[in-house]
């Protein structure tokens, strides 16, 4: 799970959608009362291959989201999709949750659940198996997914890394 070649991408330019994967409310007890406050984990991507997810926290729900959708844009990669799908079969982990991201046919929809689903359609895939093994917990969920599809070469890369061909990649 080497990080070098993963693709960081600028956010310049490009026009984003965000989803809102959780938002959870955070209470400090102090001797003065309660104090609430907010996190928000938020997935920014342009629905053709540029994701990124951030976290933020306010104390009010909509500057948490803002926060996020900032921090969500300073961390982009690119992602290689092929047909509207994945090119090829890839496990991911951050600490206790494991996931597992399947090419599937065109037409098969994006089978996956909620925090892995939100990742998934921001990137533009369309058609996708997913399952999410371990923690169910967002944050690592998210953190999963975004490596599992840091990890995907396309054939051209694998050409271009190799040295050799395309038609040598696919002919062994």
């Amino acid at each position: 799970m080497a990080n070098e070649n993963i693709r960081r991408v600028k956010s310049s330019e490009i026009e984003f959608k965000d989803k809102l994967v959780s938002i959870q409310r955070v209470t400090k007890v102090t001797k003065g009362g309660r104090t609430f406050s907010f996190s928000a984990i938020v997935v920014v991507g342009n629905e053709n291959g540029v994701v990124g997810f951030g976290l933020g926290k306010a104390k009010e729900v909509t500057a948490a989201i803002a926060k996020g959708i900032d921090d969500a844009k300073k961390n982009l990669i690119k992602v290689p999709i092929l047909k509207g799908t994945i090119p090829h079969d890839q496990h991911g982990r951050y600490s206790g949750a494991y996931v597992f991201l399947k090419p599937a046919a065109p037409g098969t929809g994006v089978i996956a659940g909620g925090a892995m689903r939100a990742v998934l359609e921001s990137v533009g895939v369309r058609d996708v198996l997913a399952k999410s093994k371990g923690s169910s917990n967002p944050h690592s969920v998210v953190k999963a997914t975004i490596n599992a599809l840091a990890q995907m070469r396309d054939a051209y890369t694998v050409a271009q890394v190799r040295g050799i061909e395309l038609k040598q990649v696919f002919n062994g």
